[in-house]
């Protein structure tokens, strides 16, 4: 006989994710049908939009946040989120120079700058956990705190990077495509074949779906829990290294729209507020339909704080989509 963990992995977790997968078709062919329209739009309004560079230079502008949604789509499916990347994210890129700038080798420094911030999450991870505090609060909590330590480690200006060639991940690779790209790149298919294929992807969306139930299926609940959250900061502080490889400096001032900007994007991408639904690909879509927005309307030469209100009243909408979609089907 299994035991009741082992429900998670068996045929009927299987079907479970499967129809989780389902639930988020409507929405992720509807937000392509839209990136579509965007893509024609911008290309009809715009001589520079549809050529190779601009596709390049949106695919190097949506980087950070790429890599910080992917993190953050862990702790969205689980059922929860994070605010403090936007204080990691300054942090990490604070640390790499800061270690850098000390001599120690680009590999270790970058390692270690995510270790501080896998250390953010972990804390987060704790207090969520083993104290009940709300994510909101939590994560709201720390987001001061980190942004706090990276202003005091760089004493509020900017650290130039001593060494250049630690800005590898900025260094171009085949085609003009800076590392970092292709990093985001692998990253997301490691993700997406952990939470489509593996064991603890279906246990993810079994929290995020139950907590309660997962629990007393035996599921270690709290424990992935905080490896969520360490594994949200860890990717954040690492979206900070590679901002302090594209401007070989470190600020405490990048990255504050990070956690705004990442929760829009993995909403945008079909996940939902509450849990249990959501995946890799959507949010990458998400980031994109967000980036090529962004770019189409500084083409167009439209003021930045309107490129923000579109943010918003499209992240609203995807919302009531996914809102509607889940009255419907239920």
């Amino acid at each position: 006989m299994s035991s009741p963990a082992e429900t998670f992995s068996g045929p009927r977790d299987s079907e479970s994710v499967k129809s989780r997968w389902h639930s988020t078709r409507a929405q992720f062919f509807g937000i392509g049908a839209f990136y579509i329209a965007v893509v024609v739009f911008f290309t009809l309004t715009s001589d520079y939009f549809f050529s190779y560079s601009n596709a390049l230079n949106i695919l190097t502008n949506v980087t950070v946040i790429g890599i910080v949604a992917l993190g953050q789509t862990l702790a969205i499916v689980s059922g929860g989120f994070d605010l403090s990347v936007s204080g990691v994210v300054p942090l990490g890129a604070v640390t790499f120079v800061i270690f850098s700038n000390a001599e120690m080798a680009t590999p270790a420094a970058m390692l270690f700058a995510m270790l501080v911030g896998a250390a953010v999450g972990v804390f987060n991870g704790l207090i969520v956990t083993k104290v009940g505090i709300n994510p909101l609060i939590a994560t709201l909590g720390t987001l001061s705190i980190t942004a706090g330590l990276a202003y005091a480690l760089s004493n509020g200006v900017t650290i130039p990077m001593k060494n250049i060639d630690a800005g590898v991940l900025a260094e171009r690779t085949w085609g003009r495509v800076p590392y970092y790209v292709v990093t985001l790149i692998g990253l997301s298919l490691i993700m997406w074949f952990a939470m489509r294929f593996t064991v603890i992807g279906r246990r993810i969306y079994a929290i995020g779906g139950n907590r309660e139930a997962s629990r007393l299926a035996g599921l270690r609940v709290d424990e992935i829990t905080i490896a969520i959250y360490a594994t949200c900061a860890g990717l954040a502080a690492f979206a900070g290294v590679v901002v302090s490889s594209q401007l070989l400096a470190g600020s405490a001032t990048v990255g504050a729209d990070a956690a705004l900007t990442s929760i829009a994007s993995v909403i945008l991408g079909g996940a939902a507020l509450f849990g249990g639904v959501g995946g890799v690909g959507g949010t990458l879509l998400g980031v994109l339909v967000l980036g090529t927005i962004a770019n189409g309307m500084a083409l167009l030469m439209v003021p930045a704080f309107y490129q923000q209100i579109a943010t918003g009243v499209i992240l609203l909408l995807a919302v009531g989509f996914g809102r509607l979609r889940a009255v419907i089907s239920g």
